[in-house]
């Protein structure tokens, strides 16, 4: 068995102490399940948020998931539900995957296309010029003429047709620099629409982990060069798997959806909302003192607790009422991310503690 005592890790001599071996089963049981959660948390990172695979959906089972292994269930169901969820690990994986495949293969034939659409400016370019060295000739041969009437005439002929054949390849170079333009342009678009969409939460639409961690760095990076006061609010809902548990998740769905358009409402253009994992938000308010960020985290708090909120086809859940804790940090010289988001999870695990529905800054972690 996995949390087994053996007797061969006792060392030569040592005497066999029950409640010394059920302490290393209790550490060796405890480290085994951080490194499921680790795991299942390096899966949702890895997972890229599009809504055609899913995304949240699967995010959310994995939320699930390392909440079921930490739980008091037997073992057979630990079992069958770690079993259950390994096919759909897997088949998201191998649906993941034919994604970026198919992506991929859509990118290769734009260049493809491209690189054909140049090697056939190439070749006209070449008729072009053989086309021009030909009238080079024709035109030093007039200079053999004796008659200055014929030579005259001849030459306005040569001349004519030399513009023609100019006409004709600007022609043709206009007609191929807009189709090229046209196919750029859209390769722009959809990569443009990638990048949006790997960066955006595929259900809630506002920014993701990995948009938030590059817009931290950066305005960390920033504040090195010029310092601006900015803070940090962690926001996680109260008691959202008892929601799941009790409406269903797509009443989970719209919870979330719905407190994303609380934040934003409460929150200026230049101020970064993202969902930083399952129920829990990140909120980035530029300029902001640690003061002002706890004055708007409880607007937000308030807000969102003095809301009541009726379910279609849910009698049982209605109404409903959510709350929310939010942990406040606010940026200091030498500060790292990891700090900052440190010292705003403390906050936050405080205000869980203390009851929930509630804001606590860093100045006041006991």
């Amino acid at each position: 068995m996995l949390f087994s005592f053996r007797r061969k890790d006792l060392q030569e001599g040592e005497s066999l102490d029950w409640a010394e071996a059920a302490k290393r089963c209790e550490e060796r049981r405890e480290f085994f399940l951080l490194a499921a959660r680790t795991l299942v948390q390096c899966l949702r990172e890895y997972a890229l948020d599009i809504e055609e695979l899913k995304s949240a959906k699967f995010k959310g089972d994995l939320n699930d998931l390392a909440e079921t292994l930490g739980s008091n269930e037997t073992i057979g169901r630990l079992q069958a539900r770690f079993r259950r969820d390994t096919e759909a690990i897997d088949t998201f994986a191998r649906r993941q995957k034919n994604y970026l495949h198919d992506r991929e293969t859509e990118y290769k034939e734009i260049i493809r296309i491209l690189s054909k659409a140049m090697a056939t400016l190439d070749f006209e370019n070449q008729e072009y010029n053989r086309s021009i060295l030909e009238q080079s000739r024709r035109l030093e041969e007039i200079t053999f003429l004796d008659d200055i009437k014929r030579l005259k005439q001849v030459l306005l002929q040569e001349v004519e047709q030399l513009q023609a054949v100019v006409r004709q390849k600007e022609l043709r170079d206009v007609a191929k620099i807009e189709k090229l333009a046209l196919q750029v342009s859209a390769l722009n678009n959809e990569l443009q629409a990638a990048r949006t969409e790997s960066e955006r939460d595929s259900l809630t639409g506002v920014y993701n982990r990995r948009a938030f961690d590059r817009r931290l760095a950066d305005r960390m990076t920033r504040n090195t060069l010029q310092p601006q006061p900015f803070a940090l609010l962690m926001i996680d809902i109260d008691d959202f798997k008892r929601i799941n548990d009790s409406c269903g998740h797509p009443t989970g769905d719209r919870v979330l959806v719905t407190l994303v358009n609380k934040c934003r409402r409460s929150v200026r253009g230049e101020d970064f909302l993202a969902r930083y994992g399952g129920e829990e938000f990140a909120i980035l308010l530029l300029g902001a003192s640690l003061r002002n960020a706890v004055k708007k985290a409880r607007q937000i708090c308030e807000s969102i607790g003095s809301a009541r909120y009726l379910v279609e086809g849910m009698p049982a859940c209605e109404p409903l009422t959510i709350t929310v804790s939010i942990g406040v940090s606010a940026w200091r010289r030498g500060d790292t991310a990891a700090d900052l988001v440190s010292r705003a999870d403390k906050a936050l695990y405080q205000a869980k503690g203390a009851g929930k529905n509630r804001v606590i800054s860093e100045k006041d972690i006991k």
